[in-house]
């Protein structure tokens, strides 16, 4: 029964209980009987109808409950019991799916965002095709106001790009030549031409709402917890209340136990808080994979960071050259044509600078191997190039003394990372890298420790001096480098074997074995990558560390509000069960009180709809105004 219908007969019979009301007040008890009793058949059939429906399927739902008592309300001559519990039951049950739909409006939101149409030249005229039509590979136009349909690369025009549907950050990004959009953001002004690379399902933005409304479905611990008891409770009362007909020989008591007993709002107390969560972790652009993430999320103690790409900005710029046997840019040339096979992202940025220099990269890598977490070899016009750090050098027998080796610690010792460079056996060569930390990197680490992350790791494959330097200035506890991606798991496992709780934060793909191995695996997923959006539990869509804190205090605040929502569901269930003893509460005014509980449970939950987005939004555009003012 849709919320539209619920409204009409809800507003029906309210309407023939007022009229009931005036009859009793003029004194046509006759026709006051015969309105309740009709208002009782409108508004109660459909709660009947559902009972049964669940009993076919063998479950006992609160509907059966309530059926009962709106019977024998009606067997004892008690009209305007049945009436009053019947409406405000049908009522109730209207004002929580109009105040449910709140919780999920973050992903509606999404979904009113998705693009339902493109304008692609073909044939060089403009057609505006459904969405559903629209290929790979088609030349998309977009303008001042409209939505980009698909996941592409710009290949004319200039535009600022609102991308608050995918980020969760409403700043406008400049978008040029060569930069990729997303569909489902929008443009703000300018006007640009796009290759579609991903369309429909397979856009970056279809998959967000995809697992959102998974991880909403999704059912944590506690709420199978939950089902399992209401499976047993509901049965466990209609038994009990014919226990209690059978001693008191008074059904209207029995009766008022029937519903006072009912256990609505305990049954919805966790699952309306977890879907208010993941909603405010979708609009603040952290993709949380369902409720037993926020559980477990909530539970961590121990945070592991990747350096690289995580803590460090993932930008990284060739700095310095040392050319040892032959000339600057030629020792730059070689390198890059050894790297043009490489996916690391040191070995890109090497092919990138080679680049810029206009060098040209004309030799392939001959007998090329990448050595994982090391660096590469390969024969380039008939030498042996090795390239990589001071463990693949040892493997390979290559010495560094002397003035080589003072630089490479000079370097180091300054935070870079000191790329060797070997030919034909000897050092050839020094290449220096750095790469700049975050500017929210300190103050997200301040916040975790301080929202009760008792320790803060570091992991990464880069030296000893750039790590203790970037662990120094950020307040890290533990850094450790040089490692391979197999060593890092073996510490997480490490770690999780003292009983630690222990979330790990990286790039989404070198880390994808140490995020796995995790309790919590958290990916930056600036550029919606499918790697980073499948191996992760979390990804954070800005690419912003400060998006870590806000996760973690959200899934601390969601668990905290699902135990405020149980307590109180108990605690009312209790209050009226004694108020009942007592004779103080009645079958309608026990309706009325138990369709409060459900909604005061429901109103609190959409709380964390709004939890902290303002203060997170303001930390990032501050943060974002400091690193601009700087350069």
């Amino acid at each position: 029964m849709t919320s539209k219908t619920k409204a009409l007969i809800a507003s029906v019979t309210g309407s023939l209980l007022l009229f009931a009301f005036i009859s009793h007040l003029i004194g046509f008890s006759q026709l006051q009987s015969m309105l309740l009793i009709i208002a009782t058949i409108i508004a109660g059939i459909p709660i009947i109808r559902k009972a049964i429906q669940s009993l076919r399927m063998k479950a006992f739902s609160i509907e059966l409950l309530v059926s009962i008592a709106i019977i024998g309300a009606l067997f004892i001559g008690e009209y305007v019991e049945s009436a009053i519990v019947s409406f405000l039951f049908l009522f109730g049950a209207y004002l929580e799916a109009k105040t449910l739909e709140k919780t999920r409006s973050s992903l509606k939101s999404l979904i009113d965002l998705s693009p339902q149409v493109a304008t692609v030249l073909q044939n060089e005229e403009k057609v505006v095709l459904p969405i559903d039509e629209v290929k790979e590979g088609n030349h998309v136009l977009i303008q001042s106001g409209e939505k980009v349909a698909v996941d592409g690369i710009v290949v004319s025009g200039t535009a600022f790009i609102n991308e608050a549907a995918i980020t969760g950050e409403s700043t406008p990004v400049h978008k040029e030549t060569d930069d990729t959009v997303f569909s489902g953001t929008i443009l703000d002004h300018g006007y640009i031409e796009v290759i579609a690379e991903k369309v429909g399902d397979d856009t970056t933005f279809a998959k967000i709402i995809e697992l959102v409304e998974e991880a909403q479905e999704s059912k944590t611990r506690t709420e199978k917890f939950l089902e399992r008891f209401a499976n047993i409770y509901t049965p466990a009362i209609v038994l009990l209340s014919i226990l209690v007909f059978i001693f008191t020989r008074n059904i209207e008591f029995t009766l008022t136990f029937l519903v006072i007993a009912c256990p609505g709002a305990l049954v919805i107390s966790a699952p309306v808080s977890i879907v208010a969560g993941i909603g405010n972790g979708a609009k603040n652009g952290v993709l949380i994979k369902g409720g037993e993430t926020i559980e477990k999320l909530a539970k961590i103690n121990t945070v592991v960071f990747d350096k690289t790409g995580t803590l460090t900005q993932g930008q990284p710029t060739v700095i310095d050259i040392k050319a040892f046997a032959m000339n600057e840019e030629k020792l730059l040339q070689m390198v890059a044509e050894a790297e043009t096979i490489s996916e690391h992202h040191l070995g890109q940025t090497i092919v990138q600078e080679a680049k810029q220099r206009n060098l040209p990269l004309i030799n392939k890598p001959d007998q090329a191997e990448i050595i994982k977490g090391n660096g590469i070899q390969a024969l380039i016009s008939g030498r042996q190039l090795v390239v990589g750090n001071r463990k693949l050098m040892k493997e390979k027998g290559i010495s560094i003394k002397g003035p080589m080796e003072s630089y490479a610690l000079k370097m180091e010792k300054q935070g870079n990372t000191a790329i060797l460079v070997a030919i034909d056996g000897k050092l050839a060569g020094i290449i220096s890298i750095a790469d700049k930390i975050r500017a929210d990197a300190k103050e997200t680490i301040k916040k975790l420790k301080g929202a009760g992350i008792k320790q803060v790791y570091m992991l990464t494959g880069d030296n000893r001096h750039t790590a203790e330097q970037v662990a120094t200035k950020l307040g890290i506890d533990h850094a450790m480098a040089e490692l391979l991606p197999e060593e890092k798991v073996a510490i997480i496992r490490e770690l999780k074997e003292k009983g630690l709780q222990v979330a790990m934060a990286g790039d989404g793909i070198n880390d994808a074995p140490a995020i796995a191995t995790a309790d919590i695996g958290l990916a930056m997923g600036g550029t919606g990558t499918d790697v980073s959006m499948e191996t992760a539990d979390i990804v954070l869509m800005a690419d912003k560390l400060a998006q870590f804190a806000h996760a973690y205090s959200l899934a601390k605040a969601t668990v905290r509000n699902m135990k405020q929502n149980t307590f109180f569901a108990v605690g009312t269930v209790i209050f009226l069960l004694i108020g009942v003893l007592f004779q103080k509460v009645f079958l309608a005014s026990g309706m009325l009180i138990h369709e409060l509980s459900v909604l005061i449970v429901i109103l609190n939950a959409i709380r964390l709809v709004g939890y902290n987005r303002n203060k997170v939004n303001t930390i990032s555009r501050n943060k974002e105004q400091m690193q601009i003012e700087s350069l």
